[in-house]
Parts: C-alpha cells; sequence; structure tokens
C-alpha cells in the first residue's frame, strides 16, 4: 500500500532530509585520502545525535553501522570499516536520520581527490540521472517515467543501470512502498499522486549491470569489478511539482565534492 503525506507530514519529513543533506556535506568535507570509512561513520553519527536525531540505519534488521560507505565496485550497503580512503578513489556515502518520526533517506558518491575522467563522468551522469527521474515525479504520471527517465539518461552516455536494487517509497519507515526500479518502459505502474514520497536513488556501473553481494550479506559490488555510482534524494509529489525533501538552498554537494553543477 502506497502511503500519501499530508502537508504538514512533509514539512516534518523536509525537516529529517535537511539533516541528511547536512550529515552528507559534513561527511563529503571530511572525504580525503588516509581517512577510514570507520571515522566517516563515527562523525555521520555523532553529528545526526547532536541534532536530536537516530540514524536510521543502525540496528536495521542487523545493520552495524549509521552509514553505508561502498567505494568504487560496490554499488551500495557498504560496512564502514578499517578501509583507508585512497587517491583516486570514489565513495557512496548513503545516510539515513529519523527525527521526529520520520525519515529522510539520500545518497551521494564523492571522488577522493583527483579521479579520472571515466569515475567523473560517470558520477556525473549518474546525478544527472537522479534529476531527470526527480523531473517525473509529477501527479498525473505513472511510477515508471522515473524509472524510465533514469535508464535513458545512464544508457545514453554509455553506462549500465543495476536492475536488481530499486528505490523505494520512505515515510515513517525507511522502506515503504511502491518499490522504483531505474530501467522500464515509460506509462506503466501506479499514477503518481500529491503527497507521496519517494526515495529516488540511481545506481548505475561502468561495464555490466550484474552484482553480487558479499559474506557479509550487505555489501553489493558489480561482478565484473567495475566502478559503480550511487546517487539518491527523497522527493515530495505535491501539486507544484517534485519537492526535494534532502536538499537545502544554502548547501550544493556538487561543490564540496567537486563536481559540475547540473
Amino acid at each position: 500500500m502506497i502511503i500519501r503525506k499530508s502537508p504538514s507530514e512533509i514539512e516534518r519529513m523536509a525537516k529529517s532530509g535537511e539533516l541528511v543533506a547536512r550529515t552528507l556535506a559534513v561527511v563529503g568535507a571530511a572525504i580525503t585520502p588516509g581517512v577510514t570509512t570507520a571515522e566517516l561513520d563515527a562523525l555521520a553519527e555523532e553529528f545526526i545525535r547532536s541534532h536530536g536525531a537516530e540514524p536510521t540505519f543502525k540496528g536495521y534488521h542487523g545493520y552495524p553501522a549509521s552509514i553505508c560507505a561502498s567505494p568504487n565496485a560496490m554499488v551500495v550497503h557498504g560496512i564502514p570499516d578499517h578501509y583507508t580512503l585512497a587517491e583516486g578513489d570514489i565513495l557512496s556515502v548513503d545516510v539515513g536520520a529519523t527525527l521526529n518520526g520520520y525519515v529522510g533517506d539520500g545518497a551521494f558518491t564523492f571522488p577522493v581527490g583527483e579521479i579520472d575522467p571515466t569515475a567523473r563522468r560517470l558520477l556525473e551522469t549518474c546525478r544527472a540521472a537522479l534529476a531527470a527521474g526527480i523531473g517525473q515525479a509529477t501527479a498525473g504520471n505513472r511510477l515508471s517515467d522515473i524509472s524510465h527517465a533514469v535508464q535513458a539518461k545512464t544508457e545514453q552516455a554509455g553506462f549500465s543501470v543495476v536492475r536488481t536494487l530499486v528505490g523505494h517509497g520512505v515515510g515513517r519507515v525507511m522502506h515503504e512502498d511502491p518499490q522504483i526500479p531505474n530501467y522500464g518502459e515509460p506509462g506503466r505502474g501506479p499514477e503518481l499522486k500529491v503527497g507521496m514520497t519517494l526515495a529516488i536513488e540511481p545506481m548505475i556501473t561502468a561495464g555490466s549491470p550484474d552484482v553480487y553481494v558479499h559474506e557479509d550479506e550487505w555489501s553489493i559490488s558489480t561482478a565484473d569489478g567495475s566502478l559503480a555510482a550511487h546517487f539518491e534524494h527523497s522527493v515530495a509529489v505535491t501539486e507544484s511539482g517534485p519537492r526535494i525533501l534532502t536538499a537545502v538552498p544554502d548547501l550544493d554537494l556538487g561543490v564540496i565534492a567537486g563536481l559540475s553543477t547540473l
């Protein structure tokens, strides 16, 4: 069942989303060669809790950390540990924060120092795919219009969409209906209606779309070892169009990351 939110609930979700965006900014500013993903996790948890919120991921089905930190060929759900970032890495950071009973969920893939041209193009394409998907999150469209927009933008650039991982509804819990694939024909699935709140999250690769799950039963990487990128926003369908809940006007993560403005 898809749960539509009232305007007051969407405002509460925007507060959670703002905290997610600011947490990503704090983590992004700390990403540099020599830093471990465990150090980034501790930084994020302290920041989230200092603002009266809970890190949504910690303890979720036994997940042991406050963020997901997925380097290079790892697509999502990387458990922070003693992995030390190196010049030229890319790192997907996924953050969830629960504030006053509502969840914000967002992700950003950061370059570590200078990255090669293919990696930079992968990141910028994934950001563009996210923007294209969000642009379709308008009342009267169909759910697969989002999916198709993500796929088209990704494949036009010569990259692949991971087909076994999806976005999702978000609200009082992190994962609500509907599931949102990042590929498909347009004009299919549920009609988008005012009050729907969606976590749209392209996950794309520089090679094959195939992935595998690590022995830790969380981390997911590309099967061929190719680089992967992951960007995510929580978005509300409103009468005036899509509203990004995990972005704030005075903060541009792209500037922090040194990526092109989209």
